[in-house]
């Protein structure tokens, strides 16, 4: 890969983006405008390390020809800046590979959010409610929003399941990762012996399906009404506002009756039908890929066992990428990102091995 045959390429690009976004027609269409936005933000930081990689290129080139002179002081001066500078260049060509790696389209989406508890009775459903604590926390601090769309509460704190739509840039991309069985390690607040238990819950991370992405035949549905169930005032035991949409090629079931307003419910449940559709398509892909080479780190697979929270040692392990951290209490606050960038860049070098 000839990285400085790149650089007129992507500065013609760049400059092209940068007049788009002058444009009074694009400024005027938020999609667009923020589509442009998002490839000038992407592109900027890749020019800046190709820049970097120019000039170091031109030291090296400069020390090779002193080298290749007759001044033996100079030459005893450039070998040992020349060894450094080798270093520097192989450290900056593996990060602007990575870099240069096309990322899914489907990374720039919004994403739904799905939580379950699974085994470990009320101890699992304390720690669904934990993760929720924990990725709430982490949207807070990336600046995005979260939108609910169902949740199921049990008595003491805990989560049957709850799931969200979480909004903002490139979310998709950040939390996809997260799919998977979380398990945790600890002594649960009722145990008197002190022993420790394991418990686990399942996260689902779903692209938001747009209509254009998913074209679901209505045909194709059955919806059936119903009167919510739990706390929510007077209407649930009056209107029949619940919503369970069955899509009948799948079997797929989506019920909501977190709103007053059956028109509403709806929406979310349709919502969350379109996401769990695209995700079915993009497990289908994936499953065809995998035939064609190794995935270090699982997008798809929910049932794979993917981390581990050790209260007891305070130690967080994730068992894809071999990444073990005892920042344990501010990883279950939210400080996720020294995690998501070991994850983010396993997969980038995966793909890079793969092209």
């Amino acid at each position: 890969m000839n990285l400085l045959e790149k650089i007129p390429h992507l500065t013609m690009k760049f400059e092209e983006i940068e007049g788009r976004l002058a444009d009074p027609a694009i400024i005027a269409d938020p999609k667009v405008y923020a589509e442009f936005a998002r490839e000038h933000r992407e592109i900027q930081p890749i020019l800046k390390k190709l820049d970097e990689y120019a000039l170091l290129m031109k030291q090296i080139h400069d020390d090779e020809e002193i080298l290749d002179g007759s001044d033996d002081e100079l030459k005893g001066i450039v070998r040992d800046e020349l060894d450094a500078l080798y270093a520097s260049e192989e450290k900056l060509v593996e990060t602007l590979k990575l870099m240069l790696v096309p990322r899914d389209p489907i990374d720039y989406k919004n994403a739904i959010v799905e939580i379950r508890a699974g085994t470990g009775g009320d101890e699992a459903a304390l720690f669904a409610a934990d993760l929720l604590r924990m990725y709430q926390r982490y949207v807070e601090f990336a600046g995005w929003k979260i939108e609910f769309l169902g949740l199921h509460e049990l008595g003491g704190g805990g989560i049957k399941e709850v799931s969200f739509q979480v909004s903002g840039d490139s979310v998709y991309g950040r939390l996809k990762y997260e799919s998977g069985v979380h398990r945790v390690q600890r002594i649960p607040a009722t145990e008197s012996s002190g022993r420790i238990h394991t418990s686990a819950a399942t996260v689902a991370i779903l692209p938001e399906a747009e209509e254009v992405d998913v074209d679901i035949d209505q045909a194709d549905l059955r919806i059936d009404t119903y009167r919510a169930s739990g706390a929510g005032g007077q209407h649930v035991n009056k209107t029949e506002s619940a919503i369970r949409i069955t899509h009948l090629p799948t079997g797929l079931v989506v019920t909501c009756q977190d709103e007053k307003s059956q028109h509403k419910n709806k929406e979310k449940a349709l919502k969350v039908l379109r996401a769990r559709l695209l995700q079915q398509e993009q497990d289908r892909q994936a499953s065809q890929r995998a035939d064609m080479r190794k995935t270090l780190v699982s997008t798809g697979d929910r049932s794979a066992k993917i981390r581990t929270y050790n209260f007891p040692q305070g130690r967080v392990t994730d068992h894809r990428i071999n990444f073990t951290s005892y920042r344990l209490e501010e990883l279950i606050n939210g400080d996720l990102d020294e995690l998501f960038e070991a994850l983010i860049a396993a997969d980038l070098a995966d793909h890079l091995e793969d092209l």
